[in-house]
């Protein structure tokens, strides 16, 4: 109950009373293995010694191989904020350049529209003119 309590409220112990349990097993294992070594015969309980000992060595290689994972993915996750940072500085510089690109161009379109009524300023004040032969 007080291993139940601390680990649903995060306590430090659990970490505890899972060493605590492993080395209960490991030596309950060993025990065992004694057991074999001197060739006596294994009773029921015996044999489920052997059998969470695998289970427990197992599920340390499990724990230890998501450990592996965990670290692997917070190293991509790491590369791939990187690649974002990089691509969102590209495309800030890039959409600077558009809009640099567009600023030039409405200069140009300005200009394009001076130069239009200049031309019919011209062609008025040319077009009002009486040519010298009607002089």
């Amino acid at each position: 109950m007080c291993t139940t309590f601390l680990y649903l409220t995060g306590g430090s112990l659990v970490g505890d009373v899972s060493s605590i349990a492993y080395d209960a097993v490991k030596i309950a294992v060993e025990h065992v293995l004694g057991k074999i070594r001197e060739g006596k015969k294994l009773s029921t309980e015996d044999v489920l010694v052997l059998y969470l000992g695998t289970i427990v060595s197992d599920l340390k290689e499990i724990r230890a191989d998501i450990a592996r994972l965990d670290h692997r993915i917070d190293e991509t996750n790491k590369r791939i904020d990187d690649v974002v940072k990089s691509l969102s500085a590209r495309i800030d510089e890039t959409n600077k350049r558009i809009d640099d690109l567009a600023k030039r161009i409405d200069a140009v379109q300005t200009t394009l529209l001076e130069i239009q009524k200049l031309l019919l300023e011209l062609v008025r004040h040319f077009g009002s003119a009486k040519p010298a032969s009607q002089l």
